[in-house]
């Protein structure tokens, strides 16, 4: 029996945050609507005008105890609602937002309830009746039961009618190729709908170690930057957490008109246009001395009289300082770093970009010409950057959704990257710095004494894909004769003049395969760029393979079955095509992260099942699995990686009928916490 789902229930505003989940103590289930079979049944719980249903719960658990395929929008989130609140259901899932989501096929677009059925015209369509209620801060259960009960039956009624839409488009011989990532997106969201449910340990006195940690590093390196900006820039202050003022301090110039300048820009100009915007709309930053305004005599303040010449009651602001006590003299000397930005994709609406990559090519630049101090600087600036990055995102964001009890609840998306690589929320810890250096990691530790929290790793999974793909003799030969590709990349940059350590040097080794370039790099770096295309010439072969299925399908299919829909792709008059950065990152990083680790999670559950371990699955990040193991269980979870790792190959090949011919390795580390870790 199919059956449509949907729930109700209180939500709590709390740190500034709006929490919809429940494991918040104060939220409520207020109702539970479902359709099945083309009847609605409508259950309340804590309805402030209407007391419970009768035998609500078994009422409930009766219609999910029939039911085969349990459809939902947004069906993660019902699906934790409905477990946590002890409700039993372990069949097939169907998400409607999720199979919009494939159906885009890499084009971004609304996928709420109400603009989905909006588009496919359905006769019934959301209700846009509660927003006002949400707004105005009434809880869920506090509005008229009739209005709500309407509203909870039109989203049943709209959900039902978007998934025939879906299953009559999935049907078409256009998108049938995407049916088993359809079913593999269903069963990782039930998969990811658990591993929310389950949450991970946090411990909260070492967070708050880490936490003092990184706030005395914070403080520090503000202390040691600014001695550095006052001899830079002199008297001027400068705030650098401002894009416009650190701009003016790096390249030594600013724009004369802000309006004019962010007008008169593009990405696109030639060199010799962009020098010329520069030199006639910026204007050179000079570094300045303060010297105590005379009228005020260093007060910010002067007093005035009144014409029978006695003083009034309050002082006036000095209008020469503008209540400084000082003036700001042009010493005539040129201030900043002094660097010159040497294209327009540098040029910024404040003035010049400083983005992480910019300070990263400047401070090479720097170091290559001996300008230590300079580059010190770059490098603190840097690291200032994601010091303040690792405080808000990661620490605050564990601080405000660590639950009363210790555990933080991981929520994994599917539908937010173009990919469908998987994204996080509350906080994303997708973009935690890979490596095993970060300490944030050392804050989540086992729910049980004793326990152990282990971590299984892809080995070069994308390298190993993009091989596969284009089937690149060399790449194919490097993977399995085990040649370390990022200690080459090392040696390449450092061949070409930039000393870099191997661990400094992964973030280039794969890059030219997501489409990028050595542009605004430093010369060395620039240089193993180029010479990636030179050496994978297969790689660069496939690249235009695939640029020439885009222009004639204007789409490309993946060995998933996966598409990518490029409907504006065009060959531009020099040969080069559009999107071709999407055109090379869509193939290769969809296969890896949202189908073949996806597929070794869902493998690592069943095998999990079938050993009936009490370890789980807590999160998956990257390329990895972190699980939570039980203290009786070390060795059996060791065996888990081990027997997947042997199967992997083949429930790929079996699962979309292809010949991956290469090995996907499985490397597991296992510790008291994620971050101090020892291989298995």
């Amino acid at each position: 029996m199919i059956t449509v789902l949907d729930v109700e229930n209180t939500t709590t505003k709390r740190d500034g945050k709006q929490h919809f989940d429940p494991f918040e103590a104060e939220n409520e289930l207020v109702m539970i609507g479902m359709l099945a079979e083309d009847e609605e049944t409508v259950v309340t719980f804590t309805h402030s005008d209407k007391p419970p249903t009768v035998d609500g719960w078994w009422i409930t658990q009766d219609i999910l105890d029939s039911t085969t395929l349990l459809v939902c929008h947004n069906a993660a989130y019902d699906l934790t609602w409905i477990w946590e609140c002890g409700f039993v259901y372990d069949g097939k899932i169907y998400d409607t937002m999720l199979g919009e989501y494939i159906l885009n096929k890499g084009i971004t677009s609304p996928l709420n309830l109400a603009f989905v059925s909006a588009q496919y015209e359905l006769e019934e369509q959301k209700l846009d009746t509660m927003s006002d209620y949400w707004k105005s801060g009434t809880s869920t259960k506090d509005i008229p039961f009739d209005e709500l009960d309407e509203y909870l039956r039109y989203d049943l009624r709209s959900t039902l009618g978007v998934y025939k839409k879906q299953m009559a488009r999935f049907a078409n011989s256009e998108n049938k190729s995407m049916q088993s990532v359809l079913d593999l997106t269903m069963d990782t969201c039930y998969e990811l709908a658990l591993i929310y449910s389950r949450g991970i340990k946090v411990d909260l006195a070492e967070l708050n170690k880490v936490k003092t940690e990184y706030v005395e590093e914070k403080a520090k390196l503000s202390e040691e930057l600014m001695e550095f900006v006052e001899e830079l820039m002199g008297a001027t202050p400068i705030n650098i957490n401002s894009p416009e003022q650190l701009s003016s301090l790096i390249f030594s110039r600013k724009p004369i008109d802000k309006k004019m300048w962010a007008v008169n820009i593009n990405p696109f100009m030639s060199d010799p246009q962009f020098k010329k915007a520069m030199n006639t709309q910026t204007r050179a930053v000079f570094k300045t001395k303060a010297v105590q305004c005379k009228p005020c005599e260093g007060t910010g303040m002067v007093q005035k009289y009144t014409v029978k010449n006695k003083p009034y009651k309050n002082k006036n602001i000095c209008q020469d300082c503008n209540k400084l006590g000082y003036k700001l003299i042009n010493t005539k000397e040129l201030a900043g770093l002094k660097f010159t930005p040497p294209k327009a994709t540098w040029a910024s609406a404040s003035g010049f970009s400083t983005g992480k990559g910019i300070l990263e090519t400047l401070e090479a630049r720097a170091r290559s010409k001996g300008m230590i101090r300079e580059g010190d600087f770059l490098a603190k600036l840097r690291r200032l950057n994601a010091v303040e990055s690792y405080l808000s995102s990661f620490v605050g964001g564990i601080e405000k959704f660590t639950k009363a009890d210790g555990m933080l609840h991981v929520k994994l998306t599917q539908h937010i990257t173009s990919t469908a690589r998987l994204s996080g929320r509350d906080p994303n810890m997708q973009n935690m710095p890979r490596g095993s250096t970060f300490p944030v990691k050392r804050v989540f530790i086992s729910r049980w004494d004793g326990g152990k929290i282990m971590e299984a790793d892809f080995g070069q999974l994308e390298f190993r894909v993009a091989a596969y793909l284009s089937q690149d003799k060399l790449a194919i030969k490097e993977v399995l004769e085990g040649f370390d590709v990022h200690q080459y990349t090392a040696d390449i940059i450092v061949a070409a003049g930039q000393p870099i350590a191997r661990q400094a040097a992964k973030e280039h080794t794969f890059a030219p395969l997501y489409g990028a370039s050595g542009y605004g790099r430093t010369p060395p770096e620039a240089e193993y760029y180029s010479h990636f295309m030179e050496k994978y010439r297969g790689i660069a072969a496939w690249h235009r393979k695939l640029a020439t299925e885009a222009l004639s399908e204007r789409k490309i299919t993946t060995p998933s079955g996966r598409q990518f829909s490029f409907p504006d792709v065009a060959r531009r008059r020099d040969g080069t095509v559009t999107n071709f950065t999407k055109i090379k990152n869509y193939p290769v990083q969809s296969f890896a992260t949202a189908d073949i680790v996806p597929v070794a999670m869902l493998m690592m559950e069943k095998v999990m099942r079938g050993k009936n371990l009490r370890s789980c699955i807590v999160n998956t990040v990257h390329d990895s699995m972190v699980s939570d193991v039980h203290p009786d269980e070390q060795q059996a979870m060791i065996d888990v990686v081990v027997e997947v790792e042997s199967k992997l190959v083949s429930t790929v090949n079996a699962l979309w009928d292809i010949d991956f011919n290469l090995p996907l390795s499985l490397e597991a580390k296992m510790g008291n916490n994620w971050l101090d870790q020892v291989d298995c």
